[in-house]
Formats: structure tokens, sequence, C-alpha cells
């Protein structure tokens, strides 16, 4: 019988992951404030049709433009950890999904215990199981 299982992938930092990081930070900040810039944009367009009181129209889009607002502030919070993380450091990218084959007599224990794949600059080097 096989089951899924859940696999860490961790990521060994060096410079040319960091930068690969910054600039996928980057791009998710400003896609962010452009979401909001839109917003406003589209705030002031529904406000001349007056389909609905301007006060309602305003906390539904200042809502949306806040929570925005706090994903760039977790992003600009990212960037600043990622400036002071050594070279050399591992760092949890992500988690993703594997089979496992479970057989009779097979130790429990051993396959549910954590796995992971280490990757540095793109390759795999380390997958501790």
């Amino acid at each position: 019988m096989q089951i899924i299982k859940k696999v860490l992938i961790k990521q060994i930092v060096t410079e040319k992951s960091k930068e690969k990081l910054r600039n996928s930070f980057n791009d998710h900040k400003m896609r962010l404030e452009q979401e909001c810039q839109q917003l406003r944009f589209e705030q002031r367009k529904l406000e001349n049709k007056r389909s609905m009181s301007k006060q309602e129209l305003s906390q539904r889009f200042q809502q949306e433009i806040k929570n925005r607002k706090e994903k760039i502030k977790l992003v600009d919070f990212k960037i600043e950890q990622l400036d002071i993380l050594e070279n050399g450091s591992e760092i949890t990218e992500k988690e993703v999904e594997a089979l496992v084959e479970v057989n009779e007599g097979s130790h429990w224990d051993k396959i549910m215990e954590e796995s992971a794949i280490v990757i540095e600059d793109d390759v795999v080097v380390r997958i501790d199981e």
C-alpha cells in the first residue's frame, strides 16, 4: 500500500539563491502595490456610478487595500531577514507530498520520520530520510 507523506524542501543559502529570493520578494511586492493602485482606481470608478453608499464602498476598498499593505509589510520583513541570513544556512522553502510504500512489518515510526530534500543553487545535494 502507498500513502502520501509530507517532505520538506530546504535550501542552502548562497549569494545566488539570496538574489533569486530577493527578486521574487520584490516582484511580489510590486504586484501588491499595483493591486492597491488598481483598487483605488476601481473605487473612484464605482463612486461615480453611485450604485451603493460611498461610505460602504470606501470601507470595502479600504479593507482590501489594508490587507495588501499588510502583505507588503510582511514581504519587507522577509527581505530584511534575507539580508541577515548567512551563506550556508538552511531555510525551509516549501513542503511537497511524496508517495511512500507501506507493507506489513514496516516500522511506522521510520516511515513517519520527517524527511527533507536539501537543495543548493537548484541542485539536490542531500536527501534526509
